[in-house]
């Protein structure tokens, strides 16, 4: 079948790009060849698929323009201070018998205020990770809860990027979606905080034995010897004023008073401008440099944590949102995945939109190879099985969030995961023991299954109390195409 070469053709790239360590970049313009040299061969016009991709990329232009100003953010956020501010008070309340669960609960809270996994991991996961080892912790355990962390917030920050995506590919309602987020995550999340809280309490009890985690008690005292002082560090390359956390909180309250996600930005911009300025003493030239091109600390230490952000650093991620888009615009044109659409419409027929999406996910995460591609692949594979309305986007949405975006990170070769535990050194391993990314996806088709034999419970009573109103069942026209044969126009 020439759409299963071509896709497969394209994963090949993919796999030989993340393999060899390589942008991914050349690997997705690869991919918009082989996509359109399909649609040629099936007889497709080049400038009505060249039109249709462009028509993607413009409907994009939003989602870029947000991602412009979250490089601009994260960049001023280093150089006023707000980040090495919330780090060294964080890490104050570390303790060697609570070190786990207080590596995930802060890591958590760093990836909502930034929105990112990867800066997280680099600022607040770094530091976690080096206090956790220095007190004798699990590596794994202790890999596993930083991971699980930074994606709390990656996945429902108002200044995520994935977040961000998903509003915009499913037009809906940030603030609404994030509502929805908080409740569907809640269980998980508390599940997470009890294993690591008792994972925690099994090495404690190990060490009451004078071995292994034992060495922790001591490690707490002789904490300030055996690694920096971060507190010291950071108020050495910075004024550590409580005015410092003031882009943080403004972020907070107006994301509370559901403004504008760009004007949140913005006003967080405004005031981060105004501290680097007022508090940390900075020239306007150096300032329009670091927009551009990125914070970068003089001390090689404080450089190792907080180097990064600007608008430079977020080209590829707009680039991948770009070439993607105009992937979208190529499959409506050369209807390539139509018939595993059908496919995904009959799993959905059996397990729901929810099963059938998570199960979709989890595929397109182990061929895309990264969190953003996997999210648009996703959406498009999975559109029919929602409707158009306000209420089944903004259950494609919730969907999206709960599959795609947590599940990306737990594929071995993605990037997702890879370049975090990478970050913080931490073995693959890890991986097993990032409870919160599989606990939300199983909460959900748990809950979906449930659902769903309730509801047939519900339906068969009624049919059996009044045969006269049971209603036979009619498939969804992708369903019987499917049953029945599929038949392509000509030219498809």
């Amino acid at each position: 079948m020439l759409e299963a070469g071509t896709m497969l053709l394209f994963c090949a790239v993919l796999f030989a790009s993340v393999a060899l360590g390589w942008s991914i970049i050349p690997a997705l313009f690869v991919g918009a060849l082989l996509f359109m040299g399909y649609g040629l061969v099936r007889r497709c016009s080049l400038r009505a698929m060249a039109s249709r991709a462009a028509g993607s990329v413009r409907s994009a232009g939003t989602v870029v323009v947000a991602f412009v100003l979250i490089g601009v953010l994260a960049s001023l956020w280093r150089a006023s201070g707000t980040i090495a501010f919330i780090v060294a008070h964080s890490t104050a309340v570390i303790h060697a018998a609570t070190v786990i669960p207080l590596s995930f609960l802060l890591c958590s809270a760093m990836s909502v205020l930034v929105g990112s996994s990867f800066a997280s991991a680099a600022t607040m996961g770094t530091i976690c990770m080096s206090l956790g080892l220095s007190m004798q912790a699990n590596p794994v355990m202790l890999g596993g809860a930083i991971l699980a962390g930074v994606y709390v917030g990656d996945r429902c920050s108002p200044v995520s990027t994935s977040a961000l995506l998903v509003k915009q590919l499913t037009r809906t309602n940030l603030f609404n979606t994030i509502a929805r987020m908080l409740r569907t995550g809640a269980v998980p999340f508390v599940l997470s905080c009890v294993i690591y809280v008792a994972a925690a309490v099994a090495e404690w009890l190990c060490a009451s034995g004078g071995s292994g985690f034992g060495a922790a008690s001591a490690a707490v005292s002789t904490n300030a010897s055996s690694i920096t002082d971060i507190g010291g560090l950071f108020s050495s390359a910075f004024d550590l004023h409580w005015l410092t956390l003031v882009p943080a909180l403004l972020v907070i309250v107006l994301a509370l008073l559901r403004v504008d996600v760009r004007l949140l930005m913005l006003a967080s911009i405004a005031a981060s401008v105004a501290i680097c300025v007022g508090v940390q003493h900075m020239e306007w030239a150096e300032l329009l440099r670091l927009l551009i091109f990125g914070y970068h600390a003089q001390n090689p230490q404080v450089a190792a944590l907080l180097d990064g952000g600007g608008i430079l650093s977020m080209l590829t991620v707009m680039a991948i949102v770009c070439i993607s888009s105009a992937y979208a615009g190529i499959f409506a044109e050369t209807r390539m995945l139509a018939r595993l659409q059908q496919v995904i419409e009959m799993l959905g027929h059996r397990l729901g939109a929810c099963g059938a999406t998570m199960i979709t996910a989890t595929c397109a995460a182990a061929l895309a190879c990264n969190q953003t591609l996997t999210i648009m692949l996703t959406h498009q594979l999975c559109g029919g099985l929602y409707g158009d309305d306000e209420s089944e986007r903004s259950a494609q949405a919730i969907d999206l969030e709960d599959s795609a975006v947590v599940i990306a990170p737990l594929i071995p070769w993605s990037i997702a995961g890879a370049v975090p535990l990478a970050t913080i050194n931490a073995p693959t391993l890890s991986l097993a023991a990032a409870t919160f990314l599989y606990l939300l996806p199983l909460s959900r088709m748990l809950a979906s299954a449930v659902r769903r034999r309730s509801g047939f419970r519900t339906r068969h009573r009624s049919q059996n109390q009044n045969p006269g109103l049971a209603i036979p069942h009619r498939p969804k026209p992708m369903l019987h195409m499917f049953a029945h044969g599929f038949h392509p126009k000509s030219g498809d």
